[in-house]
């Protein structure tokens, strides 16, 4: 019993800080925003149905979290602002003129993570009935 209210403490605690991270990747624009209210998304589909639906049904953010929750569906639109987002990243990075590893860490890990995101549908699938 113990395990059970320890393992759904803190996926409400990562939950919620997944939440607040989400926010303040709404100002910070190099900061990302949907990745964090997915993983909350997926705390609170464990821990909490309430703040899961309130994610769900959210005005601005529940469209995309419904798709990604019911088809792993990453908008066109999000791609491409992944892709802007970490290009712009990249670019600062090398103004900042780091070591090669890691220029090369981070470029490795940012084009498996584009590999990623253009792997997945940008819409879901239609219905059969609709076909």
């Amino acid at each position: 019993m113990a395990k059970l209210f320890n393992r759904c403490f803190w996926l409400h605690v990562a939950g919620i800080g997944f939440v607040g991270l989400g926010f303040i990747g709404i100002v910070l624009p190099v900061m990302p925003t949907t990745v964090f209210f997915i993983l909350a998304l997926a705390c609170f589909t464990r821990s909490n149905p309430k703040l899961a639906n309130w994610l769900l049904t959210h005005k601005k953010f529940g469209p995309t979290l419904v798709q990604w929750h019911e088809h792993r569906v990453i908008p066109t639109k999000g791609k491409y602002y992944a892709l802007l987002g970490m290009s712009l990243g990249f670019v600062a990075l090398l103004f900042s003129q780091p070591a090669v590893w890691v220029l090369i860490t981070v470029a490795l890990c940012e084009l498996l993570v584009i590999a990623y995101i253009f792997s997945k549908p940008s819409q879901p699938p239609i219905p059969a009935k609709m076909k």
